[in-house]
């Protein structure tokens, strides 16, 4: 008697255990490779990603500005590979829990609960990622721009180091990495798509001769565009607009430029130092007072020394 129940017991658990390794041998293996093939494409994505990156950077490594085709096809690239990777992530894991033997029809119910509450309790990383995705199909900006991203916290603004659908990463002339979750952006002001202007507002003394001083800087705007630092960067002849405001010692005369994306300061500082020694030249001594707000962002002069 107790053998034949030592032998039941004995059938039993061979029927089990060979009930399990028929599982692992099918639906284990398929989860396994499932897992395995996951990462390998994980990988294959982020390697194709970074192959085309490379290859961007690579067309635009002798530009001094890239273009923006290429500033939106890096940014689109980044993105493209989180989404596919998170693509991936979903189909395996609906195949896994195929092989699990769980009923997809019975989650139904509970998925609708759940995207509710996901829907009300995260309501802010959804607006971040509709943001990011309009951002990009809108071509607001892309990688390498120079932006300003006014936000419900504040003002940010850099360089455009990565975009992607939840956030915005830029870097500051300070060095400083600043995240801006895209769905807090109010305002993107970018400074650097298509072309650019820089405004040179030039302090004029009271005692000086107008005519003449206008005269010299449409002389300056004119010789400009030919300049050997700057005049590449210049798209057409600078223009002057004429008096902008009247002080009590001074008259602020404002010149326009219009530039190549992102060299709007670069211009602005080279034209200051040339309308500073061009004065010199001509007998026209700048206050104290002109002479603290045109020193601001000097470049070295033709003759090698600092403007002063």
């Amino acid at each position: 008697m107790a053998d034949e129940r030592g032998s039941r017991r004995g059938v039993t658990l061979h029927t089990d255990f060979s009930g399990i390794l028929k599982w692992l041998s099918n639906q284990g293996l398929e989860v396994v490779l499932f897992i395995l093939g996951a990462a390998l494409l994980t990988r294959a994505i982020g390697k194709i990603g970074r192959m085309w990156l490379a290859r961007i950077d690579a067309e635009n490594a002798d530009k001094e500005m890239w273009s923006e085709r290429s500033k939106h096809m890096h940014s689109l690239v980044q993105v493209l590979s989180y989404v596919a990777v998170g693509i991936l992530y979903v189909v395996v894991g609906i195949q896994i829990l195929l092989r699990f033997g769980v009923n997809l029809v019975t989650l139904v119910a509970p998925a609708t609960v759940l995207g509710a509450a996901l829907g009300f309790g995260a309501q802010r990383i959804v607006q971040d990622f509709l943001a990011g995705f309009f951002a990009l199909a809108e071509k607001q900006y892309g990688y390498g721009d120079i932006v300003e991203l006014t936000t419900s916290t504040g003002t940010a603004a850099g360089t455009v180091e990565d975009v992607t659908l939840r956030v915005t990463r830029l870097r500051t002339l300070d060095g400083e990495a600043v995240i801006v979750p895209n769905g807090q952006i109010v305002t993107a002001v970018n400074q650097s798509q298509d072309w650019a202007r820089a405004i040179i507002d030039v302090p004029v003394p009271n005692t000086a001769d107008m005519d003449q001083a206008q005269h010299i800087l449409t002389e300056i705007c004119g010789e400009i565009v030919d300049d050997e630092y700057v005049g590449v960067y210049i798209l057409d002849e600078p223009s002057v607009m004429g008096v902008q405001s009247i002080k009590l010692e001074q008259t602020i005369v404002r010149l326009l430029a219009r530039t190549k994306p992102g060299m709007q300061w670069e211009v602005g500082r080279r034209m200051r130092a040339v309308i500073l020694r061009r004065f010199r030249q001509e007998g026209i001594v700048l206050e104290p007072e002109a002479m603290t707000a045109i020193r601001a962002g000097m470049v070295r002069t033709d003759d090698g020394e600092e403007a002063q």
